[in-house]
């Protein structure tokens, strides 16, 4: 690497530099290195005018090259194209900053959307609630029309499995009834036959005796004769 070159990358060429670089510019960077370690957005006042003056010392840049051995047209390229890539630089910079007035509406109208946001929230959150409640409401309403559809639903049933027992306990009492009738009939009857049958047995009974009486008077009256013919031989 040739001398020429060598010394563009001097340390003492480049600290020189650095401190004849403006100071609007140093604390301008050194602004921004804060404001981003903090994980902020700087703003910063700027316009084109400033942008356009020289950043550091021209002539005494020119000097240390000429210096080092360059001559005065290389020099001058070199500071030309080191001032084009400072400029260019801020101008990319200045296309990320705001001025303070745009930082100011911008702030105003984030604060007025969030409170409009806010309100929108507070405003969504009553009307759910009034929503909820209504619709709890109405739930309870329903429940209530259930409980009472279904107490009368059950006391409807339990008057009606009552009636229908009464009316099978009655029938059942009229069945037994019949029954006691028709066994008690039956009863009466049973004693009629036998009573029947005793009085035709008793009439039998007499008519066989008086039938038993008559043939032994018979047998008697006629052993009677045969003893009085017996006799009567003798």
């Amino acid at each position: 690497m040739s001398s020429k070159f060598r010394c563009l990358f001097n340390p003492r060429i480049q600290i020189d530099v650095n401190r004849n670089i403006l100071p609007s510019f140093s604390v301008t960077v050194k602004h921004q290195q804060c404001l981003r370690q903090n994980n902020k957005r700087t703003f910063v006042e700027t316009s084109m005018t400033k942008l356009q003056k020289n950043l550091f010392d021209t002539s005494l840049f020119v000097q240390k090259l000429e210096s080092e051995g360059f001559t005065r047209q290389q020099s001058e390229a070199i500071m030309n194209s080191l001032s084009e890539v400072i400029d260019e630089s801020m101008q990319y910079l200045t296309r990320n900053m705001v001025t303070k007035a745009d930082q100011e509406k911008a702030l105003y109208t984030t604060k007025v959307d969030f409170a409009q946001l806010k309100s929108e929230i507070q405003m969504l959150e009553k009307n759910d609630f009034s929503i909820l409640k209504s619709d709890n409401e109405k739930l309870v309403a329903e429940v209530e029309k259930l409980k009472q559809r279904l107490g009368e639903e059950i006391k409807r049933t339990q008057a009606s499995t009552r009636l229908e027992l009464n009316l099978e306990k009655g029938r059942i009492r009229d069945e037994s009834s019949m029954l006691e009738m028709k066994l008690k009939e039956t009863d009466t009857r049973f004693e009629s036959e036998i009573s029947n049958l005793r009085t035709q047995m008793e009439s039998i009974k007499f008519q066989t005796l008086q039938y038993m009486i008559g043939k032994y008077s018979t047998l008697t009256g006629a052993g009677a004769l045969i003893l009085a013919y017996l006799r009567m031989f003798r």
